[in-house]
């Protein structure tokens, strides 16, 4: 691999990535500030392990609950619009959660509430983000600036919550809620000058929110590579969460107070940064297994050092390491599902792995926060290394790997639709039916062949696939497939890849001398 292609620093000099990358930069060092303070002013509210965890859930559980509706409105609506009004609203909730803290009306149910606030805005805003700050960037480097955003994200949490322990520690968690509102508005000023791409024109009736959210999980459960990266980053996610989520009860038994809370949220993402900067490199000299399987055992061990030792400056050093790993396997996950993801589903691909990372973040933070409360510190933290090294055994039947540009590139219908009258885009299902007349002898490697056609066709929208033999013509096969609506069979022919192409031109390859594919529509009338 060229050194163009590993060099971090190659998306930063495109200007508008590096506005948007720098501008996103203080935005999550606001989210940061303010995740540290409202977890930190649940401990002195109430001194409960549960609620101080459950801060963690109110920020990750709406990517749970709204990332893929988002995800969808990113790829079929006005980017720049969703972003800039998520944005502002974000703004308006800690503006009011300032207000609150200040005058001293902040309760734990106000700041849960208006965490969870902020946490959808962010759910809804981040796939368009995500999807679009990549945008600027040449396709061959989207792996470095996926990485130059995590190193960003990641140095937020070096820089925030420390930041927001010595605020939180002069002037109270008020202050901290009031330059969040700043930071997000930096943000929103980032993508008022540098707008998101707006998405190619197109002659197909628009998906609407839910038959576009069920065609992004059909296209994750029926694409192997998604799927696997999909199951990979919940197993890794659900089990680290519980160092993320019980930070400030380590930080409370090691006695540092507000300020060495932070400090080891810092020391997470001071570890992050520093592997990010060399991570490019690593990735294409050992590959993502290593670089995934690795993360996971040093992930693990961190956390038995956190569980087993009440040495701090040990903890601090592991927090280090912890950091370096979760930035490793997180952002090899991030990158493989974006570069594996067509234009057509590539925010709804984004969206998904939120939703497997984060929403098994947030599950597990209240169940290790719970299991804390019952079992202790020391034993949560062991069981959930030991699920850490469990969750490393499925790189065997779910392997990583990165799409080809071959498989993420949609190409042209070959076959023109010889109809008399086009139907209305709702009227539905769809019956399609492709014949084959093969030549003599070549029936079980036909098969073998059009068999694997089942996953693209489901990927990319039918809800059923067959492949039948004609009893009355033993050389003629007939596959068929079933779509919702006539729009829907609209989508699926566009989102066609040439590798999908590439293996048509297989199955036709059977055909005998002289004989030509022959296709025919039904529409359902009872």
């Amino acid at each position: 691999m060229s050194q163009h292609s590993t060099s971090l620093w190659s998306p930063l000099r495109q200007p508008a990535f590096r506005g948007l990358w720098i501008c996103g930069g203080i935005f999550f060092v606001g989210s940061g500030m303010q995740t540290m303070a409202a977890a930190w002013l649940m401990v002195e509210l109430t001194g409960s392990s549960f609620l101080a965890a459950l801060v963690q859930t109110a920020v990750f559980m709406p990517m749970f609950l709204l990332a893929l509706p988002a995800g969808v409105l990113a790829d079929t609506t006005d980017r720049r619009r969703l972003i800039s009004g998520a944005l502002l609203a974000q703004a308006g909730a800690s503006a009011l959660l300032t207000l609150l803290v200040l005058g001293g009306w902040g309760g734990s149910a106000s700041v849960l509430f208006l965490v969870f606030v902020c946490g959808c805005c962010t759910a809804v805003l981040t796939p368009a983000w995500n999807s679009s700050v990549i945008d600027p960037v040449p396709r061959d480097e989207w792996p470095q600036a996926i990485t130059a955003v995590s190193i960003a994200y990641n140095a937020a949490r070096a820089v925030g919550p420390t930041l927001a322990g010595l605020v939180f520690a002069q002037l109270g968690a008020g202050w901290v809620f009031a330059i969040t509102v700043t930071t997000t508005l930096v943000m929103w000023e980032s993508i008022r000058r540098w707008p998101p791409k707006a998405h190619p024109p197109s002659k197909l009736p628009a998906e609407r929110l839910w038959g576009g959210t069920l065609s992004g999980l059909r296209f994750a459960w029926h694409s192997r590579m998604i799927l696997a990266q999909l199951v990979r980053v919940m197993a890794f996610s659900a089990a680290g969460s519980a160092l993320w989520a019980l930070l400030p009860v380590i930080a409370q038994r090691l006695g540092t107070g507000a300020p060495g809370f932070g400090l080891l949220m810092g020391c997470l993402g001071t570890g992050a940064v520093g592997v990010g900067l060399v991570l490019g490199r690593l990735r294409a000299r050992f590959g993502m297994e290593v670089i995934v399987g690795t993360g996971g055992v040093v992930f693990g061990i961190a956390m038995l050092v956190a569980a087993l030792t009440h040495i701090t400056w040990v903890v601090y050093i592991a927090m280090l390491f912890a950091g370096a790993a979760w930035m490793s396997a997180m952002s090899t996950f991030n990158t493989a599902t974006q570069a594996s993801a067509p234009q057509w589903v590539r925010s709804r691909a984004v969206a998904m792995h939120m939703v497997a990372a984060l929403g098994a973040f947030a599950m597990g933070s209240a169940f290790w926060g719970a299991a804390s409360d019952i079992l202790g510190l020391t034993p949560t933290l062991c069981v959930a290394a030991a699920l850490m090294g469990v969750g490393l055994l499925l790189a065997r039947p779910m392997p990583l790997r990165m799409g080809a540009l071959h498989e993420v590139t949609q190409a042209t219908p070959w076959d023109e639709l010889f109809i008399e009258a086009e139907p209305l885009p709702e009227a539905g299902p769809v019956a399609v039916e492709v014949g084959y007349r093969i030549a003599p002898g070549t029936d079980a490697a036909f098969l073998d062949t059009i068999s694997r056609m089942k996953a693209p066709r489901r990927r990319d929208g039918a809800t059923f696939w067959r492949v039948y033999k004609d009893l009355g013509e033993p050389s003629r096969y007939v596959e068929r497939f079933i779509v919702e609506s006539w729009a829907d069979y609209l989508h699926q022919r566009a989102r066609a890849t040439m590798a999908d192409q590439a293996l048509e031109t297989e199955v036709r390859a059977f055909l005998a001398p002289g004989e030509v594919v022959r296709m025919s529509h039904y529409i359902a009338e009872r």
